[in-house]
């Protein structure tokens, strides 16, 4: 995919209200399981106007969720892919991370290459996906596994914790990684005390507040930009979620979609939805 500026869309961006004044966009985005519903942030008005220029244009119309893992998220949008398609989107968007706007479960968040191609970590000019995620325990969305795995790996080289080291070795044999991470946080306490090993981390309010209610999918926030929010119909994408998937994650059964603005008032979105528009957008 060629990459090229922006430029045209932040120009447009500037001197086009993405709502309209009063009103603003609501997204329905249509599907074989069910409709969703989303807003999109005024923070992010560089994918705001961009998903609104390809939505009116009908360019998402017909095009599938090609991307499908669950307990993580569901991707799709990719106008290029479509079939005698002849307006390629061939330009990336440039990163807006909002602290506040994480992927919790229903977040809208642009796709984008590799950082090794791409340090810079540019949206793609039309993919998207929609998160799904887990929901987090404290104690483990809290802590840094990599150094407490590097402490527990201290640990058990005493021989006093032999034992323990034969119940991670069974754990490891029948693949149980959800044990492992268990009995791993288990001896978070031990290691903290027998070696002030540091093994908490800083988590954002935000972040807490989200991972351990609705759930989502932590490890991503700040390297892909959200941009919105499904505020209906999450259900939707649980069900395509859970739908059996072939080589690369894709759907055996193609899943398409049709998307579709509606103008809003904004009062009514505030009201039903619990979006608060920034006083000064940015």
């Amino acid at each position: 995919m060629l990459i090229r500026s922006f430029v045209v869309l932040l120009t447009l961006s500037l001197f086009v209200g993405c709502g309209g004044g009063d009103t603003d966009y609501l997204v329905t985005i249509k599907t074989p399981y069910g409709d969703m519903k989303a807003i999109l942030y005024e923070e992010t008005p560089l994918h705001k106007q961009n998903f609104i220029k390809l939505a009116e244009s009908g360019q998402y119309d017909s095009t599938i969720f090609h991307r499908v893992i669950e307990n993580f998220m569901v991707q799709g949008g990719d106008v290029n892919a479509k079939p005698d398609n002849e307006d390629a989107i061939d330009y990336t968007i440039p990163a807006e991370f909002i602290n506040k706007f994480v992927h919790e479960k229903g977040a809208l968040a642009a796709a984008r290459q590799g950082d090794n191609v791409n340090p810079q970590k540019e949206s793609s000019g039309c993919q998207f996906y929609i998160a799904q995620g887990v929901v987090y325990d404290k104690n483990a969305l809290t802590t840094d596994f990599y150094k407490l795995n590097m402490a527990i790996r201290q640990l058990l080289q005493d021989s006093a914790y032999s034992d323990l080291r034969q119940q991670f070795v069974d754990l490891q044999q029948a693949g149980d990684n959800q044990g492992i991470q268990d009995l791993t946080l288990q001896y978070k306490d031990t290691v903290i005390a027998k070696y002030n090993a540091q093994v908490t981390k800083d988590v954002a309010p935000e972040q807490l507040s989200a991972y351990t209610t609705v759930g989502g999918i932590p490890h991503l926030d700040y390297a892909y930009t959200v941009f919105g929010k499904v505020v209906e119909g999450i259900d939707v994408v649980d069900k395509i979620a859970a739908q059996p998937t072939g080589r690369a994650d894709k759907p055996v059964e193609d899943i398409h979609m049709t998307v579709e603005l509606e103008k809003v008032p904004r009062s009514t979105i505030t009201e039903k939805y619990g979006y608060q528009y920034p006083t000064d957008p940015s």
